[in-house]
């Protein structure tokens, strides 16, 4: 019935598309193969390395400057180095360049070195970073910042007209501050404050009604900040509301955040308030070459697992998992930025990017044995299998290499099998690029095994879990969630949107996962411990801290934070027949209905509730098919401190439902083993993904560690002997009558 509400759910709303009295013997002990060591020397610390930690502890901070006043229109002298701070506005601007291309072409002899370290969502007195990051001031100084623009303002002016005079109290302590500061080491910074543009009317969400009122406000209070402290003042609202009032397309996705077009618009607006001139028209080959340059330095400022280059799992690994891809990517930047300047003034550059001058990695040092590599055959006959089930090999690297490193798996209408793959799994170095892929596995002959493979979508980032819905899917792709589909029908997907940014980034294995849709139609999804997230939406800023959930509504462009205390590994989410989450840490439903308190705060945790990780997933037996004593159960995978599959009985208590382990339909011997996701298929089998890799951890093994497989996967067919396959409803282009008859009871 689960397999059936979430596939019907998509179709009706987004898509146009008790244990056998024999219990089995208790399984051999699994035998942890560390017998391969690479025998690789600890490298010695390079001292100047050093400088490439930018930590919160140890980063240096500016010292104090006079004051000095912005002119407006600006003037760049060659060699001006440019930061951006502030909120999303800016923070996406990035992957568009627009902007920041304008700049470049109107000043081609100037070679403007510019840095954006804008976060999403910050606003004055609330900026969270990971644990040890380096604050704004201290990255301004590592940047040497000469001219700031700074956009606030749409995040505070969610507190509406009472919150104006403490808006205005806190940037005007806050511009003094920057001017006081030598961030280039001799002067005071020349400052542009930017104000927020225009919301815009969008179907689903009426953000002009709701919030243009409050942010004219906002914006007159930053101009009058900015005169009152002689600072720069480029007024963005007024000539975005005018291009929103004149009609045509969109210039936003929902309502606050622009798009492609709307951010032309702001980049025309901001270059000729702060300039006093027209802006140039954007070339193309400047504007790519500013967003590759951008993509870098994203990298390099707010890297994938911070909580181990900053953190507390920094002193294991992080000197030579961090501190060398540090100073290549900063090469890599200087690279790109060189080739900004000579597009800008016209002289020819290579077809491919020269970064023959970033030295190779250090080699990482393991001290730690890896497991056993075995084939697919060979690890099928390392299983133990419950004697009244049967286990085939659905699909592998052998005929399909596409599927290395599966993740999570969805079933679509037309009864095909989706996986998530990321090869860039734990994170992304100097020198690659991320090409994780989503795809589509068929059986078309019915034999329970995969005959057919298509790469739905490819070049994603880290693609933790997705969801179908809007006649596309929805992804996770840290920090942010991506919305994906195949608008000419070719059955791969040529267009990606940026949904929505800013969630947490400290561990990658702990990044946005777990899609789901819930009874009521709200995609829910949550992250875990170490992470802090701060997002930007319509309705003002939604933060969260060290782990919980999200629920997101699609046609109201409405997220909210849910359900937070703190946790461990919490992995896999399923909902019973009464619509109660069930989720992995551990199957404890009502924890997670709680409205989050006032942000930082969390709930604490709730006594009785019992903390275990590795586990990544279950299922309600709901299928007739399957022992009648396993009715009403659900299994589960797990993939540490044992590699197995097991069946629980679901049991109702007075502080809430809890678990009872039964016994397991598969323990390998082989810990090599790792299942990451469950999921009943259209006919009743039920089928494992198993991230097949002799490394198993993250603390505990170097993220480079030369050991990590990037081209095994496979997937697991489960089936009762003698079991009679059921014939799934045809689902795919049919009519919501005839999709809402499926529930019915038969």
């Amino acid at each position: 019935m689960q397999f059936l509400f979430s596939v019907l759910l998509m179709a009706v709303f987004f898509a146009p598309e008790v244990w056998a009295q024999k219990k089995p013997a208790k399984p051999s002990k699994a035998q942890d193969a560390k017998n391969r060591k690479t025998g690789n020397k600890p490298q010695p610390k390079d001292p100047e390395l050093a400088r490439y930690a930018i930590f919160e502890k140890t980063a240096p901070r500016p010292g104090t400057a006079d004051p000095v006043q912005t002119q407006l229109p600006l003037k760049l002298p060659k060699g001006t180095r440019i930061a951006f701070i502030g909120n999303t506005l800016l923070d996406r601007a990035q992957h568009f360049g627009h902007f920041e291309a304008a700049l470049q072409q109107a000043h081609p002899e100037s070679e403007l070195v510019v840095r954006n370290l804008t976060w999403a969502a910050d606003q004055l007195g609330t900026e969270p970073r990971p644990a040890n990051f380096a604050d704004v001031e201290q990255h301004l100084t590592i940047a040497k910042a000469d001219v700031i623009f700074a956009a606030y303002g749409f995040n505070e002016s969610f507190a509406g007209e009472s919150g104006l005079p403490e808006f205005r109290q806190k940037l005007m302590t806050y511009v003094a501050g920057l001017k006081a500061k030598a961030f280039n080491g001799k002067t005071g910074p020349r400052i542009v404050l930017v104000s927020p543009i225009a919301n815009e009317n969008v179907k689903g969400v009426a953000a002009a009604d709701r919030n243009n009122k409050n942010i004219a406000s906002y914006t007159k209070v930053m101009r009058e900040v900015a005169t009152a402290q002689g600072v720069g003042f480029a007024d963005v609202f007024t000539p975005t509301e005018k291009a929103m009032a004149s009609g045509g397309t969109d210039l936003t996705i929902n309502g606050c955040h622009l798009n492609d077009a709307g951010y032309r618009v702001f980049a025309k607006a901001l270059f000729e308030k702060t300039f006093g001139r027209k802006a140039p028209m954007v070339e193309e080959p400047v504007r790519a070459a500013v967003i590759e340059k951008n993509k870098q330095f994203f990298r390099r400022y707010r890297p994938v697992n911070t909580f181990y280059y900053t953190g507390g799992r920094n002193r294991s690994y992080g000197y030579l998992d961090f501190l060398p891809a540090m100073r290549n990517f900063e090469i890599m930047v200087q690279n790109r930025e060189r080739r900004i300047w000579d597009l800008a003034q016209g002289k020819p550059v290579p077809v491919k990017i020269d970064d023959s001058n970033v030295p190779p990695l250090p080699t990482t040092t393991q001290s730690r044995g890896a497991n056993k590599w075995l084939s697919p055959a060979d690890e099928l006959k390392a299983f133990k299998v419950d004697p009244r089930f049967e286990v085939n090999l659905f699909a592998s690297e052998e005929e399909f290499p596409e599927i290395a490193c599966p993740i999570q798996m969805r079933w679509d209408s037309r009864g095909r099998m989706w996986v998530s793959c990321s090869t860039t799994y734990p994170h992304v170095y100097p020198g690659n690029e991320p090409d994780d892929k989503l795809v589509i596995l068929e059986d078309t002959d019915g034999d329970g095994r995969a005959d057919k493979s298509t790469v739905f979508a490819d070049n994603l980032h880290i693609p933790l879990s997705f969801e179908f819905g809007d006649g596309g899917v929805y992804v996770s792709e840290e920090p942010h969630m991506s919305f994906i589909k195949d608008t000419d029908g070719d059955g791969k997907a040529d267009h990606r949107e940026l949904v929505l940014t800013g969630f947490g980034c400290e561990d990658s294995h702990h990044a946005l996962h777990d899609f789901v849709w819930s009874p009521d139609g709200d995609l829910i999804f949550r992250e875990s411990i170490f992470h802090h997230s701060q997002i930007e939406t319509p309705y003002g800023p939604v933060r969260q801290r060290n782990s919980g959930w999200f629920r997101f509504e699609p046609r109201l462009h409405r997220l909210t934070s849910f359900g937070t205390y703190h946790s461990t590994n919490p992995w896999g989410v399923t909902f019973d027949d009464w619509g109660q989450h069930v989720a992995s840490h551990p199957i404890y439903a009502q924890a997670f209905h709680a409205l989050d308190p006032v942000y930082p705060k969390q709930h604490p945790r709730p006594a009785g509730l019992r903390a275990y990780s590795g586990t990544c997933g279950q299922e309600f037996v709901d299928f007739a098919s399957w022992p009648k004593e396993m009715q009403g159960g659900y299994v589960k995978v797990r993939y540490k401190p044992t590699n197995r599959v097991e069946f629980h009985k679901w049991k109702k208590t007075e502080f809430g439902y809890d678990e009872e382990y039964v016994g397991d339909i598969i323990f390998s011997t082989n810990l090599s083993f790792i299942p990451v996701d469950l999921r009943y298929g259209p006919r009743g089998a039920m089928y494992v993904c198993d991230w097949y890799n002799p490394i198993k951890g993250h603390a505990q093994y170097s993220l480079r560690d030369e050991r990590r497989d990037r081209k095994s996967g496979r997937i697991w067919r489960i089936l009762p002997k003698g079991a009679k396959l059921a014939t799934p409803p045809k689902l795919a282009g049919a009519p919501v009558k005839d999709l809402l008859n499926v529930l019915k009871p038969a």
